[in-house]
């Protein structure tokens, strides 16, 4: 259970990203007041997590409804966090792990930024969503393992509402050196596991020996 708890938040901790997420919070609420900006950071996260938790729940049966085996599930996931932990090696944005600059545009014009961008896709993005997926998708009769990874998922969120709450002082601390360091920290992590899942599903699909 701590191997799984552990990969669980190593894995949600980089693909949602925390740090940046307060950082774009605090640039686009630069305006709101400080009862705004709770209000929308606690909107905000509780979607992220009803979202989530319910994309975890139904996930295998949508799987299983499409027709798309785990072996296949697994690759594509590696695939996609790959990408995503290059960027964060990199400290480069894209729209697995955080807002386009189309989408970042459009959430500073809005008052409330509690469901857009900040629920979704800045907490609950494409990149969780494939992680939690992943995840999840061997716990199905282990109760155990899914109840530890949401666990896991919630307190991920915990810490990005503190964070949310603290974003301006984040900002001002970590500076663009600091929270690139952390990325690029949790962007190796990221690409280990992107790459042995891809392994796993290499190794579930037969063509390489298991």
């Amino acid at each position: 259970m701590t191997e799984t708890a552990i990969l669980a938040f190593t894995t949600f901790f980089a693909t949602i990203s925390p740090v940046d997420v307060a950082v774009l919070f605090a640039v686009m609420t630069n305006n709101s007041s400080a009862q705004a900006k709770r209000s929308m950071a606690m909107r905000g996260c509780l979607i992220a997590l009803v979202v989530l938790v319910g994309f975890a729940l139904a996930g295998s049966n949508l799987l299983e409804t499409l027709g798309i085996s785990l072996a296949a599930l697994k690759f594509a996931g590696g695939i996609l966090l790959l990408l995503i932990a290059i960027d964060m090696v990199f400290a480069r944005t894209s729209g697995g792990a955080s807002t386009t600059d189309e989408e970042r545009l459009e959430g500073q014009g809005k008052e409330d930024i509690s469901v857009f961008p900040l629920a979704t896709p800045l907490i609950a993005g494409p990149g969780t969503m494939g992680a939690l997926i992943l995840l999840t998708a061997d716990t199905k009769n282990d109760p155990a393992s899914l109840g530890v990874i949401l666990a896991m998922l919630t307190l991920v969120i915990v810490i990005t509402f503190v964070l949310l709450m603290l974003a301006t002082q984040v900002q001002k601390l970590l500076g663009v050196t600091g929270m690139n360091v952390i990325a690029r920290v949790f962007g190796v992590l990221l690409a280990a596991l992107a790459v042995q899942f891809m392994f796993d599903g290499l190794a579930r699909s037969g063509i390489i020996p298991g």
